[in-house]
């Protein structure tokens, strides 16, 4: 297709979880509602804006940082699922190339992770201590894309077990540079000990957020905090606690607890009202191109259907103050055989993929 090749989406286009419409254009990459003059590419079926893997890594696999080649095909692997938004929860690599490319999909960069010493993966993070932290916040704020990424917890090998990684008033000093900056914090949290710490500090976002409790909860629902379960990534902690119960038994059976508590945890925040959005924790020891296991994770949970598209779709960009299939917007869709609504499996499997009004997929 040619830069001024005129698509047509006709079947149904789910503008919003209730605002079905007919069809839509897209021209020279936009979207439009009106018809325009001439002829066009036509393609039908069930359309919903291109996909959001709020948490996800590229530029990073297990050891570290990757190759520019290894990036472009960790993007086009979550590009052919439907993902068309990121939010990079951390990298160490440099992905701002990605941006020239309109066949790879648009990425919002928390820049690199900031750690304790010692107290997180190998070649992932800054590793800082606490007095360094609003200095490392600030400087991440300026590198990334309108958010930062703390680890809130780790296994502390002294204690044996998760441990909060930040004092208080560190914590309440660098959110508040990051949003003196114009940066969301978000943080690492797989316990219970660091969350109450962090949202009261002003935190706009805490990942996996295994360790919620119904003490802390009320308290998320009440500031807004949002959360980014990463369900298809707390499946392997039962495999994670096989390999450290030999040297740390209570971490390990830590982690399990936290395992097998997910879907109510996970319900439980989302029936007080907690936002939950779609994220895969993809780039690190897992595979990228999850988004719709982890939509039906989320149902599997007891999420209903439509809040779990939500969570991926139109809710997750508003979130990220990224457009829809909105007039104007960019013409990032993907396009279903079958209406997602009544079965969410059926992301899995995309007939589609168009963006910036091209057929990439």
């Amino acid at each position: 297709m040619s830069d001024r090749t005129v698509l047509h989406v006709k079947g149904r286009v789910l503008a919003g979880p209730e605002d079905v419409r007919d069809e839509l254009w897209a021209v020279d990459g936009r979207i439009t509602y009106e018809r325009p003059p001439g002829e066009a590419l036509t393609v039908s079926g069930w359309a919903l804006p291109g996909l959001v893997d709020a948490h996800c890594h590229v530029g990073l696999d297990q050891h570290g940082p990757v190759s520019e080649e290894v990036s472009e095909k960790q993007a086009l692997t979550d590009r052919d699922a439907g993902t068309l938004l990121v939010r990079d929860a951390g990298s160490p690599s440099d992905t701002r190339w990605i941006d020239a490319r309109e066949d790879l999909p648009k990425i919002i960069r928390a820049g690199r992770h900031i750690a304790r010493t010692r107290r997180y993966i190998r070649n992932y993070a800054h590793e800082i201590e606490p007095g360094d932290l609003v200095a490392y916040v600030a400087r991440e704020a300026r590198r990334g894309d309108g958010w930062v990424k703390l680890v809130g917890d780790w296994i502390d090998r002294d204690a044996g077990d998760l441990a909060a990684c930040w004092p208080r008033g560190e914590v309440e000093a660098a959110i508040a540079e990051a949003h003196r900056l114009g940066a969301r914090v978000t943080a690492h949290c797989f316990a219970e000990d660091s969350l109450r710490d962090l949202v009261e500090a002003g935190i706009d976002c805490i990942e996996h957020a295994t360790g919620l409790t119904e003490d802390t909860i009320p308290l998320f629902a009440e500031r807004g905090v949002a959360i980014v379960p990463t369900l298809v990534n707390i499946a392997t902690f039962p495999h994670m606690a096989d390999g450290g119960e030999a040297k740390f038994p209570d971490w390990a059976a830590h982690m399990r607890r936290l395992y097998e508590s997910r879907y109510d945890t996970v319900r439980s925040a989302y029936d007080a009202g907690v936002p939950v959005f779609v994220g895969t924790d993809a780039g690190g020891s897992l595979a990228h191109g999850l988004v719709a296991a982890e939509v039906a994770e989320l149902v599997k949970a007891g999420i209903p259907a439509l809040d779990a598209l939500w969570a991926t779709a139109w809710g997750a960009r508003a979130w990220l103050g990224r457009p829809a299939l909105e007039e104007g917007a960019p013409a990032d869709l993907v396009v279903y055989d079958q209406d997602p609504r009544a079965d969410v499996r059926v992301l899995a499997a995309p007939s589609r993929i168009v963006l910036n009004g091209r057929i990439v997929g």
